[in-house]
């Protein structure tokens, strides 16, 4: 392995921590009446992150720090992905910050921060780099959770999401720790040949799989680490769930690979943590699908159809070859496309004083708004998996790595549990074309905001027509990458 000492690889953090700590200071003079500069700062600081990071990529793998941070094509991807995201949500959520008081340099800074730590897992080769990113990243997101100080829900859920994600950041460090002992090192892909020439059934590597998966099941909200998802998404303000259930999904896919494809994807352990997720993505679609269905507060609902998108994820994971990775991230993108259209579509209805999280908030949409709610259609039926919509070829794209992989009854199993899941989408269009309208209030997004939406709306088409670009790019940087 070729360590190299130059910083470049690392470009894009540096730049973006100096932005964070410019926009602390500068935001310090900026009186409220002004703020819209710190919000224009922000997204100049984002907009710079994708130049830098477009400049500096490398064709193949490249080290820095003494081998615990690595730039790929996977990580410049999904870096590049992570930016659009932050930038996309911090659009839609503009009017609806503002009209609750959080349209504060705080706001800006933690969005920022939460970024550098995704950021720090999607290149992390290190079990300490990994471990950094995801606790900058959690802690930012516990602060904005609870960034409406005055609602006792808001903190409620933050208590709950902070709590959990403490003991869930304790079982990933305690099961770090068991394999520092049973290899001696904590380097990633040290780590990978170390356990390549130990024993097939090592109790202690076991065990620390345990802990691992255990902790990253919580990150994703996968059953039964799920406790806190329905809580954290009905509790927190809809700007910050629509962050938690967007551009972090990505860093958690990449850790997902840094950690056990390329940590712990050594045959010894390959066949332990299949078995984990199989029962994993199982029960997260199930639970996922049947509970949503009950559900009649819209955000809550979302919160159990993520808990089965992420049992779909794990789906590709555990087919353990190339092109069930690539699978996975591209359903993992097409998922973060479809979850910013769907809260962004939250935030538009919504305004002063009230908040358009209920089912019922959505009747009778194509009265007020046709274009809102044929947006709205797209969106649920790609949740659905209905084509054309790119959540069609998604989930066939999962569903042939896992057949592939030799688990046909896993997939007969994953397309029943989503024919359950297809009833609670398609009730919210029956809602939204077949029944009238509880407000009549009208429906007046900002410009950008109308321009933003329509565009995300019909990028779930688009690529549900000529899906083979993202699919192709997926697989490519995960193939260029491991």
């Amino acid at each position: 392995m070729n360590y190299i000492q130059p910083l470049w690889p690392a470009y894009p953090e540096l730049f973006l921590l100096t932005m964070v700590c410019v926009i602390l200071v500068a935001d310090l003079f900026i009186s409220d009446d002004n703020r819209i500069f710190t919000y224009a700062m922000t997204q100049a600081a984002l907009a710079g992150c994708i130049a830098v990071t477009w400049f500096t990529a490398s064709a193949g793998p490249t080290y820095t720090f003494s081998g615990m941070f690595i730039a790929d094509l996977m990580s410049d991807v999904l870096k590049l992905l992570t930016y659009v995201a932050v930038m996309v949500m911090l659009v839609y959520s503009r009017a609806y910050i503002g009209a609750r008081g959080m349209f504060r340099g705080e706001f800006f800074v933690l969005v920022l921060f939460a970024t550098l730590g995704m950021m720090i897992m999607i290149s992390a080769n290190h079990l300490l780099t990994l471990y950094l990113g995801l606790e900058l990243l959690s802690l930012s997101l516990y602060a904005l959770v609870a960034l409406q100080r005055d609602s006792a829900v808001s903190t409620e859920a933050a208590m709950k999401y902070f709590v959990l994600g403490a003991l869930a950041s304790g079982m990933l460090l305690y099961g770090m720790s068991m394999l520092y002992g049973a290899t001696g090192t904590l380097e990633i892909t040290r780590l990978a040949q170390v356990i390549a020439h130990r024993e097939s059934r090592d109790l202690v590597l076991i065990f620390a799989l345990v802990f691992i998966v255990a902790g990253l099941g919580f990150k994703l909200g996968a059953v039964p680490f799920h406790m806190w998802v329905p809580d954290v998404y009905q509790g927190a303000p809809t700007a910050v769930t629509l962050f938690i259930g967007s551009a972090p999904k990505l860093a958690a896919f990449a850790f997902i690979i840094r950690l056990l494809v390329q940590g712990l994807g050594a045959e010894q352990l390959l066949v332990e943590w299949q078995q984990m997720l199989i029962v994993m993505a199982v029960l997260s679609m199930a639970i996922g699908n049947i509970a949503a269905i009950a559900q009649t507060n819209l955000k809550r609902m979302l919160a159990y159809s993520t808990i089965s998108h992420m049992g779909f994820l794990l789906l590709g994971i555990l087919s353990g070859d190339l092109n069930g990775y690539g699978a996975g991230m591209f359903y993992i993108v097409v998922y973060v496309l479809m979850n910013l259209g769907t809260f962004g579509m939250i935030m538009v209805l919504s305004r002063k004083g009230f908040e358009a999280e209920n089912i019922d908030d959505f009747k009778g949409l194509n009265q007020r708004s046709p274009w809102l709610a044929f947006l709205m259609l797209l969106l649920m039926f790609s949740m659905a998996g209905v084509p054309p919509t790119v959540g069609f070829y998604a989930k066939l794209s999962v569903l042939q790595a896992v057949v592939n992989a030799g688990y046909l009854w896993l997939a007969v199993v994953a397309v029943m549990l989503s024919l359950i899941g297809a009833f609670y989408y398609l009730r919210l269009v029956k809602l939204m074309y077949f029944d009238a309208p509880e407000d009549t209030a009208p429906i007046f997004p900002l410009p950008d905001v109308r321009v933003l939406m329509s565009l995300n709306g019909l990028a779930v088409l688009l690529f549900g027509i000529l899906p083979e670009p993202l699919m192709a790019l997926c697989r490519y940087s995960i193939q260029a990458s491991l």
